[in-house]
């Protein structure tokens, strides 16, 4: 009795003994450490998302009188092709969806003789004081929407500048007597030149999308 029982204790020791080795060799093998260094760090990046000193700021606007002084009227006419859906452009003709563009370089805004305007350019028109200007014009036919909010104009706008002047100085020739063109070199208004600087002439007028608002 004595003796079978050494031997299941002696078994079962032994086994105590496979198991725990195992184990502990089973550890060693499959025990990972934290590297000394990261492979890479990512920081995330402060001011919450603010632009960083020195970025690039946004390019300015070129000024109107500028780009007309390149401008061609003749692809301008070909510009309008695409305006003729919703204008007319020869003198007396007819309002479709938008009004008859014939002398629309100052023209009071607005007020086109038979035409049902939106509100947001009765708005803008201020009871018709405000014209038509190259300035308006040019802003106005990059984002008719940004530019004049609630207008009922369905044009998206011409980021162009080339191709929007071209556009004006077609529509400066829609007129018995075209309005003269912005001198490019002209000081902003209210501005006064500098001491000592010849005054700025003003350019002659040349021969000359889609145009103003409903």
């Amino acid at each position: 009795m004595g003796s079978a029982f050494n031997k299941y204790a002696m078994a079962f020791l032994a086994t105590v003994f496979v198991v725990m080795s195992a184990a502990i060799m089973s550890d060693s093998l499959f025990d990972s450490h934290a590297p000394e260094k990261p492979g890479f760090i990512i920081q995330a990046a402060e001011g919450g998302g603010e632009e960083t000193a020195g970025a690039a700021a946004p390019a300015e606007a070129v000024p109107i009188a500028t780009l007309l002084a390149s401008a061609d009227a003749t692809r301008g006419e070909a510009v309008f092709k695409r305006c003729a859906a919703c204008h007319t452009a020869e003198k007396g003709g007819a309002n479709k969806v938008g009004p008859n563009l014939w002398d629309i370089v100052e023209r009071p805004i607005a007020t086109h003789e038979g035409f049902s305007y939106s509100g947001a350019i009765k708005e803008f028109s201020k009871g018709g004081q405000e014209k038509w200007t190259y300035d308006h014009l040019n802003h106005f036919l990059t984002s008719p929407k940004g530019y004049i909010k609630g207008t009922a104009m369905g044009f998206a706008g011409d980021k162009k500048d080339s191709e929007r002047a071209d556009l004006i100085a077609y529509l400066h020739t829609l007129s018995d007597s075209p309005k003269p063109f912005p001198a490019a070199d002209a000081a902003p208004a209210g501005e006064k030149p500098a001491e000592g600087a010849a005054p700025a002439t003003e350019t002659p007028a040349a021969p000359a999308q889609p145009a103003p608002a409903h």
